[in-house]
């Protein structure tokens, strides 16, 4: 899907492309390919680079073009992954400023309409990578509130019953998490190369600048306590079901040696040897009676020392 976007007071959607607008192009066709490559004439490796899904945030300059990737998050249809981070790729040069997506996102569509509610003026492409910045770390705690709510319901169930269902549902969560952190680090990193450059240091607003510095710190430390709490969590009930199992052996141990006793004495009575009791008619009650007495002092010493 192409979009051209018009700066006036807020980011404004026209119809077709006019000298320093901004082009937003997400999930791009063969067509879309073709108008970057050929009449925007933007390099293919910048695009190939922002095609690879596990591609770093990074700022790159080739032939008068300014690439800068960053990493921003996303909702997925994958069970197994809800929620993951993609490469977004700015690229501008002069007239010409771009970005590429080749998934859908939610940030580009509230980005715009932030923007007009606030009658935001961008005065340069940095100062739109830094706004995008600002955005996606907005959209990195607002997903990571969501995964503080699975993490309380993966929790509520394991409380009710530990199944492989929940435990593997904090996994998940997990590796959602670890993709967070380690796009933030990335996105952090760049933040600060783009914030030292010397050429652009004296056109930059400060107050933006700080902005994206506090947001960014703040989903890194939100991120990094939810990782902390999830460990924490899971190490938890691994302890409780080690614990759990060794409580079924003890109770299985204790059944087993209480059963065996009423057989022993059987055995030994059964053995074809004189034993005293063969000729008498309460031999079996009497047996009985031993055996019910040892198998009783044999619960009360497991109860002791709580087997049971």
């Amino acid at each position: 899907m192409k979009a051209f976007y018009k700066n006036n007071n807020g980011l404004t959607e026209i119809k077709e492309w006019t000298p320093n607008c901004w082009i937003s192009i997400e999930s791009p066709t063969a067509a879309e390919k073709e108008y970057l490559l050929s009449e925007l004439q933007i390099p293919e490796a910048f695009y190939n680079d922002i095609e690879d899904i596990d591609e770093r945030p990074r700022i790159e300059i080739e032939d008068g073009w300014t690439l800068i990737i960053m990493r921003v998050p996303i909702k997925s249809d994958d069970i197994k992954l809800p929620f993951q981070t993609i490469p977004v790729g700015l690229v501008f040069k002069e007239e010409v400023c771009v970005t590429i997506s080749f998934y859908k996102t939610e940030i580009i569509t509230d980005f715009v309409q932030y923007s007009q509610r606030k009658n935001i003026a961008i005065k340069d492409n940095f100062d739109l990578v830094l706004r995008l910045l600002l955005s996606s770390s907005v959209w990195y705690l607002k997903y990571l509130k969501q995964i503080n709510q699975k993490i309380k319901l993966a929790e509520d169930n394991l409380e009710k019953s530990i199944k492989n269902e929940e435990l593997q549902a904090l996994l998940q969560i997990e590796k959602c998490l670890v993709f967070f952190i380690t796009s933030l680090k990335g996105n952090d990193v760049l933040f600060h190369r783009i914030k030292n450059l010397k050429a652009q240091k004296a056109n930059y607003d400060s107050d933006l600048l700080e902005d994206v510095e506090i947001e960014l710190s703040q989903a890194q430390d939100t991120a990094n306590i939810y990782s902390n709490i999830l460990t924490g969590m899971m190490d938890a009930y691994a302890s409780v079901i080690s614990n759990n199992m060794n409580n079924i052996m003890k109770q299985m141990t204790s059944i087993s040696i209480i059963l065996m006793i009423p057989t022993l004495i059987a055995s030994l009575y059964g053995m074809n040897v004189p034993n005293g009791l063969e000729e008498s008619k309460y031999g079996i009650w009497i047996l009985l009676l031993v055996s019910v007495i040892l198998s009783a002092f044999g619960v009360f010493l497991f109860k002791r020392r709580r087997w049971f």
